[in-house]
């Protein structure tokens, strides 16, 4: 079984366009966000990157608890930098830093420069964030392929990519059928009995179906697609994709962004932004 990303974008207005839109959107959103440093400039990206991100239609209820652990791990992250640099790199590299709090017993420091950079962090990745959503929810599952191809990228790196984006879901249903097919023999490997070190154990029986039958499953799909002659000729897809008008100016539109990043980050315009209230008296 090959299943894939549930199509939460379903009729809405992003996942009425080329699937080539978010692709590219994504791509040129990722260069130009990468080159930005001003938490000002990135909070109005961010703002547009959720303005896109509405036009997917996603419903909140189905992603709230991925949002969620998505922002707990950026958040993180960029905290655990916060306290290994003090904010001491990039713009703030050589300034002198205002220090609010130290933390024994290893004397790591939280500066105002510190938190700017992570507030800065948190919002280019909480923006990557919200323009990848889109590709994962609001491209039909069966168009992600042929949308790769139609970009010039060869048939076996579109298929290898297309089956990537598939194993995440179809593991995660084989796993799910593995423990339903164990509570019907009486035995629930999920139960909320014993230690960690107990319920690992009780773990077992499920993670080695599940492992062999992923390599069965991989096994099947390599066999299928020799058999029909993958890889010995040009490959030709059924799905064809055309832009419209409304396509190519949203895609001119996140190409400009990416231009516009450029030219500030070369231009020096976007150096790391000190907040301002974190300065104390």
């Amino acid at each position: 079984m090959r299943a894939a990303f549930s199509f939460l974008g379903r009729g809405s207005w992003l996942a009425s366009r080329d699937p080539r839109v978010p692709i590219l959107a994504g791509v040129f959103f990722v260069i130009g966000v990468s080159q930005l440093r001003d938490s000002r400039q990135l909070a109005l990206v961010v703002l547009l990157a959720l303005a896109y991100y509405a036009t997917a239609g996603i419903p909140w209820r189905a992603v709230r608890l991925r949002w969620a652990y998505l922002l707990l791990v950026i958040s993180f992250f960029a905290f655990f930098n916060t306290l290994i640099s003090g904010g001491r790199t990039s713009t703030f590299a050589n300034a002198e830093t205002h220090v609010l709090i130290t933390i024994p017993p290893f004397g790591a420091q939280i500066s105002a420069e510190g938190l700017s950079l992570m507030v800065s962090q948190i919002l280019r990745f909480a923006g990557i964030a919200a323009i990848s959503f889109p590709m994962a929810y609001a491209i039909a599952p069966g168009d992600f392929g042929v949308a790769l191809r139609r970009l010039g990228i060869g048939d076996r790196f579109a298929i290898m990519v297309d089956l990537t984006i598939r194993f995440i879901p179809t593991l995660a249903s084989e796993f799910g059928e593995t423990i339903d097919a164990q509570r019907v023999r009486g035995y629930d490997p999920v139960a909320r009995k014993g230690g960690p070190i107990t319920r690992l154990r009780r773990m077992a029986p499920v993670f080695v179906p599940v492992t062999v039958g992923s390599v069965a499953g991989a096994e099947d799909t390599i066999d299928a697609m020799d058999l029909r002659g993958f890889g010995s000729g040009r490959r030709t897809w059924l799905r064809e994709l055309r832009f419209t008008g409304l396509d190519v100016l949203v895609i001119g539109a996140f190409v400009a962004f990416a231009v516009i990043a450029t030219i500030l980050n070369v231009t020096g315009n976007t150096s790391h932004y000190l907040l301002p209230f974190l300065v104390p008296d």
